[in-house]
């Protein structure tokens, strides 16, 4: 490829590279400022913030990898009343944002809420009678329930291929069914209920909403208290540090587990695998089935809706608690402005990047293409510090270029965290769609004379359409829902919905709070449905 073709390349790398730099760069400083205030916290705070984050990394780990693998098993070796239903309905909790199930539960068991005060009323005790909501449990609780589908998917993706065969095989040799599943199914599964797991940690540990909201000091917390609180960005960064090697130790965990999947379809072995049934179940097997697969449904997505709509339908035409409808058009607007923009941003770079390395798949291209599927992996207190020490550093060399007001008064420095975070998920949709055009219509496209961008629009487009679409409406749904970095770099006078619901409650105006936080949820279906339809066209 041409040095000059080259340039586009290298500033998609630099661009998604540059925050993870710069907070790397951060150890190398030397600060008397900032070595008082991690000294300090080191005295203090940080073996707190460490031993929580340990602990609730383990308890999700646990909790996400039963629930996941249970649920896979149930759907995929058994055969019930409900199955059909119960593999798409097991999804829906991918909907539903951590911190707006924290704030609907939150809501409705806090000591005011209804539960409790019915409960009281109902038993003529005074006090509380639930345990708090706002505590190290309840965030396990929340996360577990929002984050085991990562689990659920693999797991059901690695059974589906061949489990069934080899446990109808085991079977036919004698093997009692607790052995089959111990011997051939949990093997076949371990390596995805691993990646699954290192999914759902690197989404806990990133997590902003839900560790503010209910008080649990974690790393993330660490890192806002000392760039907002004690006002040092660089000892927020070498805590950011800290966070970005344990998810790197996470995302390496996560690849190495994908590899160990083999999914290669046998066709013979499919073609065969049609006496193969799954195990019927009947009586206690029966209901424990259906309680397996329904109580992450009911707790993960129907409770938190039901709980979301009872405030807003209490403040329906209320005159004491009017519906905020003028200014939620106003955040609505907002988050649709910012996501499609972002949206249309990382696609385009991801059809780049996809294009280039079709077309010279060398160390240049194949490098950029794993920096930006590290974007996804960084969290977004760590992307937005990573993103501010340059920009600090740059405008007080050059104050008349005024970089710190573009990037922090205007949508660019947002949007620039949407395209570091997001960029990975359009490029992997992106690349799968490249995964089914043979390489052989290139070539046949070349030998009749079409070749460089005129194979892109003519031969790939046609064809990568609908994976375009889908990787657009994937970077969109999670721009409405990304909480830290819009918190931090909006420009003024710029809420979006997640932002306004994190404020509202916060406020603890968790009436107002559900409009947002249910106009989310919405949005979140969307990749349900496209993940739903996928899997289905698959079976």
């Amino acid at each position: 490829m041409h040095r000059l073709a080259q340039l586009p390349l290298l500033l998609i790398a630099a661009l998604i590279v540059l925050p993870v730099l710069a907070v790397l760069g951060s150890v190398l400083q030397v600060d008397a400022e900032s070595g008082q205030i991690l000294v300090e916290m080191a005295r203090t705070v940080l073996p707190q913030y460490a031993l929580t984050s340990i602990a609730l990394c383990l308890m999700v780990a646990v909790g996400v990898g039963l629930l996941g693998a249970a649920t896979a098993c149930a759907v995929t070796l058994f055969d019930f009343p409900g199955r059909k239903t119960f593999e798409w309905a097991l999804l829906l909790p991918i909907a539903m944002p951590a911190y707006v199930v924290a704030y609907a539960y939150t809501d409705f068991l806090q000591y005011a809420g209804p539960a409790q005060t019915f409960i009281r009323s109902a038993l003529g005790v005074q006090g509380r009678v639930l345990p708090e909501v706002r505590s190290l449990g309840g965030a396990v609780l929340v996360f577990v329930v929002t984050l085991y589908p990562y689990v659920y998917l693999l797991a059901r993706a690695a059974l589906a291929e061949r489990a069934t065969l080899l446990m109808e095989a085991a079977r036919l040799l004698g093997a009692p069914l607790k052995r089959r599943i111990k011997t051939i199914a949990l093997p076949l599964a371990r390596p995805a209920i691993a990646a699954g797991v290192a999914l759902a940690l690197m989404e806990t540990l990133a997590d902003f909403g839900v560790s503010s909201y209910f008080g649990i000091q974690t790393f993330t917390a660490g890192i806002y208290k000392a760039w907002l609180a004690m006002d040092n960005r660089i000892a927020a960064a070498q805590l950011a540090v800290s966070l970005l090697v344990i998810v790197a130790v996470l995302l390496k965990l996560e690849r190495h587990a994908q590899r160990k999947m083999r999914f290669a379809a046998n066709k013979g072995a499919r073609a065969g695998s049609a006496e193969a049934r799954p195990v019927a179940l009947r009586g206690r097997h029966l209901l424990a089935a259906w309680l397996v697969c329904g109580t992450p449904v009911l707790l993960g997505f129907v409770l938190p809706v039901l709980f979301m709509l009872r405030p807003l339908m209490a403040g329906w035409g209320s005159a004491d608690a009017p519906l905020p409808w003028a200014a939620f058009g106003a955040w609505a607007f907002n988050s649709v402005k910012l996501a499609s923009l972002a949206a249309a941003l990382a696609v385009s770079m991801a059809l780049a990047m996809a294009f280039t390395v079709r077309r010279s798949p060398n160390v240049l291209s194949r490098g950029v293409v794993q920096l930006a599927g590290m974007g996804y992996a960084v969290p977004g207190a760590v992307i937005v510090v990573g993103l501010l020490i340059p920009v600090g550093a740059l405008q007080a060399a050059q104050p008349s270029w005024g970089v710190g007001y573009v990037v922090t008064a205007t949508v660019l420095g947002v949007v620039w965290a949407y395209l570091v975070r997001f960029s990975a998920v359009a490029l992997q949709s992106i690349q799968s769609g490249y995964s089914r055009v043979p390489l052989s219509m290139d070539d046949s496209a070349r030998t009749l004379g079409v070749t460089g961008l005129a194979l892109m629009r003519r031969v790939h487009w046609p064809l990568l359409r609908r994976s375009t679409l889908v990787a657009t409406l994937l970077v969109f749904v999670d721009v409405m829902k990304e909480l830290p970095a819009t918190l931090v770099l909006r420009p003024f006078n710029h809420d979006t919905l997640a932002v306004m619901a994190y404020q509202l409650a916060r406020d603890e105006r968790l009436g107002e709070a559900a409009l947002p936080c249910l106009a989310l949820v919405a949005v979140g279906l969307i990749p349900v449905m496209l993940l739903s339809r996928s899997l289905r066209d698959k079976a």
